[in-house]
C-alpha cells in the first residue's frame, strides 16, 4: 500500500498562521493513519506586510507534523496536541527562502512516507 499524499489550501499550525505569506499543508493518509505536514513562513508584522519577524523569535518558515482528526465530519485537520517527531530540518533562519521552506516540507514528507510504508513509525 502507498501513501496517499493531498496537497490542501489552508493553514496547519501555528495561532498567527494568518500573518504568514507562506503556507502548506499536505495530508498524508495510509491505512488507518493521517498526518499532517505544515510550513508556515514569511510573518508579516502588525504594522508593515513588508517587514517580517522571527517564528516564535527564531526562524521565518517552520515545518511541523501533526496526527490528524477529523473535522466537521468533512476534514482531516492537525491535532495539535498530538505532534510527529522527525528528523529532517525544521526550520530555516534567512527570511529569502521559500525554495528551502519547499524542499524543507518536501524532506518531511519523504521522512515520514518512508516511516509509514515502512511500517515501523508513526
Amino acid at each position: 500500500m502507498k501513501v496517499k499524499r493531498t496537497e490542501r489550501g489552508w493553514i496547519g499550525h501555528f495561532c498567527c498562521a494568518a500573518k504568514c505569506l507562506f503556507r502548506r499543508n499536505t495530508l498524508l493518509e495510509y491505512e488507518y493513519i493521517r498526518i499532517v505536514v505544515s510550513t508556515i513562513g514569511l510573518m508579516t508584522n502588525d504594522y508593515s506586510a513588508h517587514e517580517y519577524v522571527k517564528i516564535k523569535g527564531y526562524c521565518y518558515f517552520e515545518t511541523m507534523a501533526f496526527h490528524a482528526e477529523r473535522v466537521a465530519d468533512r476534514y482531516w485537520d492537525a491535532d495539535v496536541s498530538r505532534q510527529v517527531r522527525f528528523d529532517s530540518p525544521c526550520s530555516i533562519p534567512e527570511f529569502d527562502a521559500d525554495d528551502l521552506a519547499n524542499d524543507m516540507h518536501e524532506a518531511v514528507l519523504s521522512e515520514i512516507t518512508r516511516g509509514l510504508e515502512d511500517g515501523n513509525k508513526y
